[in-house]
């Protein structure tokens, strides 16, 4: 190691750990390059039309300031909202327009105002038209564009209340369902400057476990507040503003829906009181039919407070209430058979029923299955429906094809596998729009056409196959070369030959591109934001752990890099741990290194610009067989895949296994303060967004199914927070102050930090104002770049290892120098 090399890493050492004076400075910045790659502009965002004839694009601006997070922000009953627009809170992503006809090529700019974010983007069923919303400092407006004249118009000027969806559109095409505030609201609560009283909340003698949700209602000031946002007057509106007209009394309505057949709407509403230790979709709930002009009709369903549903259970009674979307006026909805409590031991764990309009005769049940609901897609033939299960034990997935003009009748199986099999993955199948203006599954000629991402064990190889609806039995049509990445997005013509896919390189963003006839050709040309990284390389490599489980990761290395002539760099592995039932499915490769390597945000792969090689998403596996105990070896398989990629690197060259450092995100902040804790594989670790203390998630976390009080043995070794005076190796931890992810409060970074540095470890601490469980601001995009590079040039790149000094350093030196001078 040089002077010039020593010197530099003592002084970037002393800047880190300087005390809390220096660490109060303000935004950092990284080098410039990495600055350039971060403000570069991101490619538009598509979505087909569903006459298939129009591509929207939907056009992105780069990070927004750390100023828009900075808005006031009400954190109600789970939610994040703006009062000022009666909103969600949070930065503008789409700013702009245009629209490409797929027939001529021609693209056109749609001119919409300045200055302003839209959302909730919606098309219309018969693909001529759709609505979006326009949000100012102020207020919420909704706005329709005319796709064939390329035009957008105003259709309500301020009011809307998009706290929840906001915007439906009826069959016609014509009008549309808006949520909207109500004129006589009044004025926005204000909580008195004094309180009437203390909050008080009970517990009754029954089982009630919930998860550690953030942003949950505090006090009546709170609920009043949530309920003046909440309320909803429901307003009928044509498309170009004309005949505006309120259906029915205003209300607390989460969800409005349009029948298929347009006459009737289903209601979903809440019901006051609230509670304080659940999220708005666990308040009462009350499901109601109404005609098309506001009349009540029927009664669905009213379900209570679900604050004491079991851990991955679901509530007892009627629950998912939707319109059947082959059916112009049929509900249908399930009902657990097993109180909604998954331990409980039975054949039959679900129903599903239905019942037609006029909704006053007896309901019908239609299906039982053995495992748990989850849904029914329905597909254009007849009343055919597409119906999911899935054993959350054995991770097993069924798909069942049920005729619901038939009740009772025998379903087919179409499907059955492991979820987490990603070879055995047929896809899903491409949709259509029916003649009550709803997406199905479409059905031509006797076929379906199901596209997916084609895992092999080379990689993704995506694909379009053509499925028999009668045996499901696929012939493939077409499968990416693997040459490169190119996925299908739909077809547009009923044979399949003629359809769009996404197309991507290492070097070429995603740009949609047509098949016709074995014709190929670009419906658009979005550049290269960053040209300046073709070179860097991508590989998606495999290695094997000791115990014989197949291991994966892509290898990113500098542009120009021979290990041979270059010798190994500094090793940074990114990765975040995932749970499988057995060896064979957590073997399986994942990804592609053909897809473009985008490089922003916060991404890992910046480091590959400062020197290092990456190992980007390398598998970390928990295998067990038994969901109950698979945590009980979770600290040594780390290990053994950490210590599987570490070798892997040394064996290939790239690697020296010194210079290394682990990282990950949420589960893999996690991750990485146990290996930093459990072994010495690594020099340093970053941590993001992550939980230490398992005792503040008692009733499980991750794929944890057990409670703190059923294996207090187990929380405590899985919380490296018990550990952290085995930290020796420095550890940079960043989380945004307003982080509601469950389980990771930002108390869980501090905890940890002051744990590592009570116990006289190297640590440093980033708290992101106004960050929540990722990081959004460019600002603080920008800071955490600086922070982690700097942190890793200190601790992994050089080449004799950075020892931190530690308070037990001097007691043991002290205590031989005592020695010495007695002997």
């Amino acid at each position: 190691m040089s002077i010039f090399q020593t010197l530099s890493a003592g002084v970037a050492l002393s800047a880190l750990t300087a005390g809390t004076a220096l660490a109060q400075d303000g935004y950092r910045l990284p080098p410039q390059d990495i600055v350039d790659i971060v403000d570069a502009p991101n490619a538009p965002a598509t979505t087909l039309s569903p006459n298939k004839r129009h591509l929207l694009l939907l056009h992105r601006e780069s990070l927004p300031p750390v100023s828009e997070l900075a808005r006031p922000m009400e954190r109600l009953a789970g939610m994040r909202l703006d009062a000022s627009t009666n909103g969600r809170h949070g930065p503008r992503t789409i700013t702009g327009l245009s629209v490409i006809d797929l027939e001529t090529g021609r693209e056109r700019d749609i001119e919409t105002p300045e200055d302003v974010g839209l959302s909730g983007f919606t098309w219309s069923p018969d693909g001529s038209k759709a609505a979006f919303m326009v949000t100012r400092d102020d207020t919420i407006s909704l706005w329709v564009v005319d796709v064939e004249r390329g035009r957008a118009r105003e259709v309500i000027s301020e009011g809307v209340n998009a706290l929840f969806d906001a915007v439906d559109w009826m069959p016609d095409s014509e009008y549309l369902l808006v949520n909207t505030i109500p004129e006589d609201r009044g004025a926005q609560p204000q909580p008195p400057r004094v309180p009437a009283g203390p909050v008080i909340q009970e517990a009754s003698g029954i089982e009630a476990p919930v998860r550690t949700y953030q942003d949950l209602l505090e006090d009546e000031d709170d609920a009043a507040l949530f309920a003046w946002m909440a309320e909803t007057q429901i307003v009928r509106v044509r498309h170009d503003g004309r005949r505006a007209r309120d259906i029915g009394e205003p209300g607390l309505y989460w969800n409005v829906e349009p029948a298929p057949g347009g006459d009737y709407i289903l209601i979903g509403e809440l019901e006051a009181p609230f509670s304080y230790d659940v999220p708005w979709s666990r308040f009462a709930d009350r499901a109601s039919v109404w005609t098309i002009d506001g009349a009540p009709v029927a009664e669905l369903g009213f379900q209570p407070i679900a604050d004491d549903v079991p851990i991955g259970g679901v509530v007892d009674g009627r629950r998912g209430f939707d319109w059947q979307a082959s059916h112009e006026a049929q509900v249908i909805w399930s009902e657990a058979l097993d109180g909604g409590d998954p331990r409980v031991e039975t054949d039959e764990r679900d129903s599903v029923w239905s019942l037609e309009a006029p909704f006053n005769g007896e309901p019908v049940e239609v299906a039982r299955f053995e495992d748990r609901y989850y849904g029914t897609g329905f597909t254009s033939e007849g009343e055919l429906g597409i119906a999911v299960e899935y054993d959350r034990d054995t991770r097993v997935l069924r798909r069942w094809v049920v005729d619901f003009a038939n009740p009772g009748s025998e379903p087919r199986l179409a499907e059955e596998r492991n979820l987490q099999d990603a070879y055995a993955d047929p896809g899903s199948p491409l949709s259509t729009f029916n003649e009550f203006g709803r997406s199905v599954a479409a059905v031509i000629d006797g076929h379906m056409y199901y596209t997916g991402t084609g895992a092999t064990p080379e990689g993704d190889r995506p694909f379009l196959n053509r499925v028999s609806f009668e045996s499901f039995e696929a012939e493939e049509l077409w499968r990416n070369s693997g040459d490169n990445y190119e996925r299908v997005i739909d077809i547009l013509s009923a044979d399949g030959t003629d359809f769009l896919t996404s197309y991507e390189d290492p070097v070429t963003p995603p740009n949609v591109r047509r098949h016709s006839g074995g014709d190929v050709a670009n419906v658009t040309n979005f550049e290269n934001p960053h040209p300046q990284l073709n070179e860097i390389s991508r590989e998606l490599v495999t290695y094997e752990r000791e115990d014989g489980v197949p291991l994966s990761a892509t290898l990113y290395l500098p542009a120009g890099y021979d290990a041979e002539r270059d010798g190994p760099l500094p090793l940074l592995v990114w990765a975040y741990p995932r749970e499988f039932n057995d060896a064979r499915t957590a073997g399986q490769v994942r990804g592609s290194e053909h897809r473009f390597a985008r490089v922003g945000g916060t991404s890992p792969r910046f480091m590959v610009t400062q020197g290092y090689a990456l190992l980007e998403n390398a598998t970390m596996p928990i295998v067990g067989d038994d969901p109950e105990t698979v945590n009980d070896s979770f600290i040594e398989q780390l290990v053994l895949s950490a210590e599987a990629a570490i070798d892997f690197s040394v064996e290939r060259g790239f690697g020296d296994g010194e210079r290394t450092a682990i990282a990950g995100h949420s589960y893999g902040a996690f991750m990485t303060a146990h290996l930093l804790a459990q072994s010495d594989l690594f020099r340093a670790g970053i941590a993001r967004s992550g939980a230490y203390n398992r005792t503040l998630t008692p009733f499980g976390f991750q794929a944890e199914r057990r409670t703190f009080w059923a294996a207090p043995e187990v929380y405590f070794e899985l919380s490296p927070f018990m550990a952290a005076d085995q930290i020796d190796e420095p550890m940079l931890m960043i989380h945004g102050q307003i982080d509601n992810n469950s389980g990771t409060f930002p108390m869980q970074s501090e905890r940890m930090f002051a744990a590592v540095k009570g116990n006289a470890g190297t640590a440093r601490l980033v708290m992101l104002p106004y960050e929540s469980h990722g990081y959004r601001a460019r600002e603080s995009v920008l800071h955490v770049l600086a922070e982690s590079i700097e942190w890793l040039d200190t601790y992994v790149k050089p080449d004799e290892q950075v020892i931190p000094h530690r308070e037990d350093d001097d007691e043991e030196v002290a205590a031989e120098e005592g020695d010495a001078a007695i002997e």
